[in-house]
């Protein structure tokens, strides 16, 4: 999911998020998070037609982040929303872990 998709789930302005993962490199290694190049952006923007009108002129590439940096994204953020959202995902991973033990 790219950063700015995730600062509408987690109500908080896509500036405050890019910075409260700046502030937490060391918790999103590339296999969590990764920023886009210009190139990347460039190409997404004029193929994917869901990216907000808003957003297709922006400069600055945006993060884009696996499941496991969705997760760690609701552990920096400092909000309400956040410490919900991550309480959601933790009994999904349990879930998931069980069936495939079993």
């Amino acid at each position: 999911m790219l950063d700015f998709d995730l600062a509408v789930i987690y109500e908080a302005p896509t500036k405050a998020l890019k910075q409260a993962v700046k502030r937490n490199m060391r918790r999103f290694p590339p296999d969590f998070m990764f920023e886009l190049t210009k190139e990347e952006w460039k190409e997404l923007v004029t193929n994917c037609d869901q990216i907000p009108e808003s957003m297709k002129h922006s400069y600055i590439p945006p993060f884009a982040f696996t499941e496991h940096g969705v997760t760690m994204l609701s552990t920096v953020l400092r909000s309400d929303v956040a410490i919900h959202r991550g309480n959601i995902y933790r009994p999904e991973r349990h879930q998931r872990g069980y069936t495939h033990t079993t």
